[in-house]
């Protein structure tokens, strides 16, 4: 008799855990899977098989676990950003430590390079598991079980014979997976303007910063003109005198921080920014280069004035929506205006707010800035991190965020006032 325990996490409800057990025949005795008495620990989530209520049922004497290392956030995860997962090595110890042998395969990277989705993961672990000999049953019964559930059979199948490869023969996988060099993208020029605004900052030096602001500058010139780009580096430029003057010339760190995070709240994504994103020329060209100039594709969307009126679901909309797309597009300049109709969504006049009470927090931080505090500050200007998801979540994080906003900014003021004056 064989006792296997799979592990995985549900989309919303939390982990899942199935003990099962495989005879010969009939047996009288409960499914659930006693302590130390389990022969195949299937872990599809690395952190829910940590877990020790699910660990107990392993032995280190008879155990085998074929375990996914692939990193699936929790719902705690997505919504308070600075929840992060364990160090790869203590998830692995965990398991490693409570079983006979531990067989760790990265599914979800495995199932992207091999099939392009991600949701051949599972299959491929259970072929993993049937290499090691501990599932009683012919590899032909599993592939007949692939066949009569009709669900993208071949695919299955094959992430199963593929997932048997990983264990029986590793190299002739890797072999299999390695392609030929990726094309290098041709470099696209900044939009005119970039390399001016950019100057503002840094000058003629290069290094990081240089770099994150020609990313930045010449999107928010796409994502809307000109002159938003301008604000948004005047800003920055700000920033840099203050730390320079505070901390010395070679200090760039708050600097750093500020670019990427004002970026972020200024870059938020709404209607106008989809369309614009739906047309980038480069997302054709990666499609078109994976599926071929004749593929169909459809844009999933879901819009808060679709959800506000009710509708729970996405949308799907063919390339008979383009045209629509780039009337979009090309109102993005009235993005923030009276003209806006989309920006009276209260989802939206928040984002707009968070970019105001961003530059006000900083801009008030640097009244204040020392050598000293820097590190203080840069945490504060790193804050926007949190910020993400759409809609409840969104609101959730923001939530979080002017919590956090509030209590750096305490300590700022607290350690600025501990300091004593010069005599």
């Amino acid at each position: 008799m064989r006792g296997l325990d799979q592990t995985g996490l549900a989309q919303k409800g939390g982990a899942v855990v199935s003990d099962l057990r495989i005879t010969s025949g009939a047996v009288e005795q409960g499914a659930r899977i006693a302590g130390q008495d389990c022969d195949l620990y299937l872990a599809c989530d690395p952190l829910v098989a940590t877990d020790p209520n699910y660990l107990r049922v392993a032995s280190p004497d008879r155990t085998v676990a074929v375990m996914s290392t692939t990193e699936i956030p929790t719902g705690q995860m997505v919504v308070h950003t600075q929840v992060g997962f364990p160090a790869p090595g203590a998830v692995r110890s965990a398991v490693d430590g409570a079983v006979r042998q531990l067989v760790a395969l990265d599914t979800g990277a495995l199932a992207t390079e091999l099939f392009d989705d991600e949701q051949y993961a599972n299959m491929l672990l259970v072929g993993a598991a049937y290499q090691t000999g501990l599932l009683p049953m012919p590899a032909s019964a599993v592939e007949e079980a692939i066949t009569l559930n009709a669900v993208a059979v071949e695919r299955n199948i094959q992430a199963f014979r593929r997932g048997r490869q990983a264990v029986a023969d590793p190299d002739a996988l890797r072999a299999a997976t390695t392609g030929p060099e990726p094309r290098e993208a041709a470099k696209t020029p900044p939009p005119a303007g970039t390399d001016e605004l950019v100057a503002r900052v840094t000058g003629d030096t290069g290094g990081e910063l240089h770099r994150l602001l020609t990313v930045r500058v010449a999107d928010l010139i796409g994502y809307q003109d000109l002159r938003y780009a301008s604000d948004y580096a005047d800003f920055v430029a700000t920033v840099a005198r203050a730390e320079r003057a505070a901390a010395g010339e070679d200090s760039t760190e708050l600097t750093e921080a500020v670019a990427r995070y004002l970026h972020k709240l200024m870059a938020y994504k709404d209607e106008y920014e989809v369309a614009r994103l739906a047309l980038d020329p480069a997302v054709d060209e990666e499609i078109t280069a994976a599926f071929g100039s004749g593929s169909r594709r459809s844009y999933l969307l879901h819009p808060p004035v679709l959800r506000a009126a009710g509708m729970d679901r996405k949308i799907a909309l063919g390339t008979w929506a383009r045209p629509a797309f780039r009337v979009l597009r090309a109102l993005r300049r009235v993005r923030g205006t009276r003209l806006d109709l989309f920006g009276l969504h209260p989802v939206r006049r928040l984002e707009r707010e968070l970019v105001d009470e961003y530059r006000e927090s900083v801009g008030d931080a640097l009244a204040l800035l020392t050598a000293e505090n820097l590190p203080v500050v840069r945490r504060l200007a790193e804050l926007p991190d949190a910020v993400r998801g759409y809609e409840d979540v969104k609101l959730a994080s923001v939530e979080h965020y002017r919590a956090e906003k509030a209590r750096v900014t305490a300590e700022l003021r607290e350690s600025t006032a501990l300091v004593p004056a010069e005599s």
